[in-house]
């Protein structure tokens, strides 16, 4: 749930049909900012924020572009744009030394487990997934921003289910392995 919270600005951008792709931008800027000042006044600090800082910045940009030049040639290559950019946003996380994945992982881990070695690398090896679905998402959508929407779309979803998935069942073991280790048979 925590990741659906945290890539909402992204989904609702996808779902609304792209003729439509200003009030799209619009409304997840909208989502995006809300989920900002929401944590920042729960007292999540900042470092902590990457992803929502970014998806901030990010649909107030094309937000501007959007309603600035509606007929805009980068219009097709939006969602490779939006693919693009969480690579960056993911990788930056990595490069410096703060997974974005960490956070998230937080709000559904005991707080004396945090700085435990082993998921500390749990989350530098999900955000490394993420970063790299993200990437190759935004190739493909590249590469298809001329083509059927409905293949545009395929690949906007698999960008996100395959590291879904991969987060879901890596945890799922990481938790198993952990629990054994406490309670072995």
């Amino acid at each position: 749930m925590s990741y659906l919270r945290t890539f909402a600005p992204w989904i609702a951008y996808a779902v609304v049909p792209s003729q439509h792709w200003k009030w799209a931008a619009l409304i997840a800027f909208g989502i995006s900012a809300a989920t900002l000042a929401r944590q920042t006044r729960a007292g999540q600090a900042l470092d902590a924020q990457i992803i929502d800082i970014g998806s901030a910045v990010f649909f107030a940009a094309l937000t501007v572009l959007a309603f600035a030049d509606p007929n805009t040639p980068l219009h097709p290559y939006s969602p490779a744009l939006s693919s693009g950019v969480l690579a960056l946003i993911a990788g930056t996380s990595l490069a410096l030394r703060n997974p974005f994945t960490l956070p998230i992982a937080k709000r559904n881990t005991p707080p004396e487990l945090w700085d435990h070695p082993g998921f500390i690398r749990a989350s530098y090896i999900i955000t490394w997934v993420w970063t790299a679905s993200f990437s190759i998402g935004a190739a493909v959508l590249t590469a298809l921003a001329h083509s059927s929407t409905g293949l545009r779309t395929t690949a906007q979803i698999t960008a996100f289910a395959i590291p879904v998935a991969f987060t879901i069942t890596y945890v799922a073991q990481m938790r198993a392995i952990a629990q054994n280790l406490v309670n072995p048979s």
